[in-house]
């Protein structure tokens, strides 16, 4: 707050300094980082400051008395400070904290074109919000099963108390698909360890992938799907696909 405050009344916690007091990240120097709308500043000693006369009303906010970037605005300004790695914890981060979600995240980039960050978030943040209607979901997916051998499972079934997208009664599998990666709330948390207890209870063998894993990782899932296919005993002989593609003895 002081170095805030000595740089004027307009100053505000940006960058590393902003995502270490929204719990997101770590200051990235041993300086406090500020930005100004002033195109012009006086340096002080220990703060780093940004020279951002372009800088929105929008895109400030108070926390803990404190004037700061808001969390979007702050992901974008780090984002291009940190590997995928860390940003990728960084996002789950907010999402855990219920600061933000990729969703809402994924959706805000469009107010920021051509600034500079924004390509990192995109990149990351489409992968884990990309989602297919039921129709393409099932369509795509039932095409895997047939590459690799297996029945065709019942679909949309409710087991156990839970929906799930597709389930085989003869082999004790389920598969169930999320358009995100992240859990958004705590809630949300509790009630997947609730469903994937009722399954183990109940016998079953549980695989979850995310929709883009159905639509653009393929041949992971078919792998997956051939192991899990083989431990569960229901294939005789080689099944044609792993055959052909050395997954399959």
């Amino acid at each position: 707050m002081v170095a805030v405050l000595a740089c004027g009344p307009r100053a505000v916690l940006s960058h590393g300094s902003a995502a270490a007091l929204w719990g997101i990240g770590r200051e990235f120097a041993k300086q406090v980082e500020v930005s100004l709308p002033a195109t012009s500043v006086r340096m002080r000693a220990g703060v780093r400051t940004h020279r951002r006369p372009n800088l929105r009303a929008s895109d400030i906010t108070i926390r803990e008395a404190i004037p700061v970037t808001g969390v979007v605005r702050t992901f974008i300004d780090i984002a291009r400070r940190l590997d995928r790695a860390r940003l990728e914890r960084a996002i789950n981060e907010a999402d855990r904290l219920e600061l933000v979600d990729p969703e809402t995240l994924f959706a805000a980039l469009d107010e920021y074109p051509g600034v500079p960050g924004v390509g990192p978030l995109r990149a990351i943040l489409g992968e884990h919000t990309f989602r297919l209607t039921d129709s393409e979901l099932e369509r795509w997916f039932l095409r895997l099963v047939r590459d690799v051998g297996l029945p065709m499972p019942l679909t949309r079934q409710h087991l156990n108390g839970f929906r799930v997208d597709f389930y085989w009664p003869d082999l004790g599998l389920v598969v169930e698909t999320d358009g995100l990666t992240y859990h958004r709330t705590p809630a949300q948390q509790a009630r997947d360890r609730l469903r994937d207890q009722a399954h183990t209870a109940a016998g079953l063998t549980h695989l979850r992938f995310t929709h883009a894993q159905v639509r653009f990782e393929a041949a992971h899932v078919r792998k997956i799907l051939v192991e899990t296919a083989r431990r569960l005993g229901a294939v005789t002989g080689p099944l044609a696909w792993g055959r052909d593609r050395g997954l399959a003895p």
